[in-house]
């Protein structure tokens, strides 16, 4: 019996796919059988994921339009087909309060987090998935639903990518389908500082959440075993919504992270 699982003969493009959430994202859909194709700003991170996984890669920053266009046609190029968009390249920026917020920084967060979700998926859908279907997976976050100190430009753009996320699943219905998945506190670079500093305690699930736990929801998403699911958000957070309360020592974390540079 063939696995639902199973991506054998697809193709999958990872945007930030070179370390984190990313990597493991690409990872597991090309132990799963998929042809994969990274992207992220550094050449090198690009190079040696492509080895590692056993794919290509593309750099360039999923801000520049062109970047996008190119990294379409590089995909179809070196497999022939465009079966899975994961649309994980983010950026944080800008960190602090929104009356602080500078406008260029405010627009570089929708850019990379909006706006380039958008116009990976419409290359995506004109150049294969239109004709062939598809699947596409957003990476959110769990506080997209509600406030935090000093991350509003980034909770803001996110909230506004669960809306797309929706919105293109009806456009792109029945041949693709577009989904996302929230994650909670994950061991990523960005969020070192928080769990260096121990603030998961009170997660009900008693730890944190890694890289891998992220890319196993992606692949249930970009699988047929979600054949039958199209337009939902996917929180994987470790039980974070439902625990008691937050203690003020999280908030105090929070209001002294710094945040990583957009991959």
């Amino acid at each position: 019996m063939t696995s639902p699982y199973g991506l054998d003969g697809r193709v999958a493009l990872i945007t930030g796919g070179t370390r984190g959430i990313g990597l493991a994202v690409a990872g597991a859909l090309a132990g799963a059988g998929a042809r994969v194709c990274v992207t992220a700003r550094d050449p090198e991170g690009v190079r040696r994921a492509a080895e590692t996984l056993g794919g290509v890669g593309l750099a360039g920053s999923v801000a520049d339009p062109a970047h996008l266009s190119a990294l379409t046609e590089f995909t179809l190029d070196a497999f022939g087909r465009l079966d899975i968009v994961v649309n994980n390249a983010a950026t944080n920026q800008p960190y602090g309060p929104l009356m602080d917020a500078d406008p260029d920084a405010w627009r570089e967060a929708f850019t990379m987090n909006v706006e380039a979700p958008l116009r990976l998926t419409q290359h995506a859908w004109r150049a294969w998935m239109r004709d062939h279907g598809g699947t596409v997976v957003n990476i959110c976050t769990e506080g997209a639903t509600h406030v935090g100190p000093n991350i509003g430009a980034y909770g803001t753009s996110k909230a506004a990518l669960l809306h797309l996320t929706r919105q293109l699943a009806g456009e792109l219905a029945p041949r693709v389908r577009v989904n996302s998945v929230s994650p909670g506190l994950v061991r990523t670079e960005m969020a070192r500082f928080v769990w260096e500093h121990g603030v998961d305690a009170g997660l009900p699930l008693g730890r944190i959440g890694e890289p891998e736990d992220i890319a196993r929801a992606v692949l249930w998403l970009a699988s047929d075993a979600a054949e039958w699911v199209t337009g939902t958000d996917l929180l994987v957070d470790g039980g974070t919504r439902v625990r008691p309360a937050r203690t003020a020592t999280t908030y105090t974390v929070h209001e002294h992270l710094r945040l990583h540079e957009p991959t």
